[in-house]
């Protein structure tokens, strides 16, 4: 039988980036249910952080799991996920999934000024 395995729309393989942004996604989509001011805040997937300014070195602080910038004028505030700290610290993709949703809302609850069992009430359950 010869012809495609999949149809064209369909993604053989997704890439481990391509994975992790989906599961931020996810995450992202379960809490704008709840507050959907959520659409004006964009939510990136960086590989690791950076180090504070140019020219310094890492001290021996933890390496965090996410970030948050506030609005600024004329640019949306942004809740940042690291992607790499993120799956050393995690295995399996279900455990990856809990934590991704763990720092998202951490990171939306910071921005907005709020508890994280605010921002979701089963916050810690996982």
């Amino acid at each position: 039988m010869r012809g495609p395995i999949a149809p064209p729309q369909v993604p053989l393989a997704a890439s481990r980036a391509e994975v992790f942004a989906d599961l931020v996604q996810d995450s992202v989509d379960r809490l704008e249910r709840r507050w959907p001011q959520l659409a004006d805040v964009d939510f990136v997937v960086l590989e690791v952080p950076r180090p504070a300014g140019s020219g310094q070195t890492w001290s021996d602080e933890p390496v965090p799991l996410g970030d948050t910038v506030p609005a600024d004028e004329g640019r949306r505030a942004r809740v940042v996920v690291y992607r790499r700290p993120v799956e050393i610290r995690s295995k399996g993709r279900d455990e990856r999934a809990a934590l991704v949703h763990e720092i998202v809302v951490e990171q939306v609850a910071e921005l907005l000024g709020l508890t994280p069992e605010t921002v979701d009430p089963r916050y810690g359950e996982d």
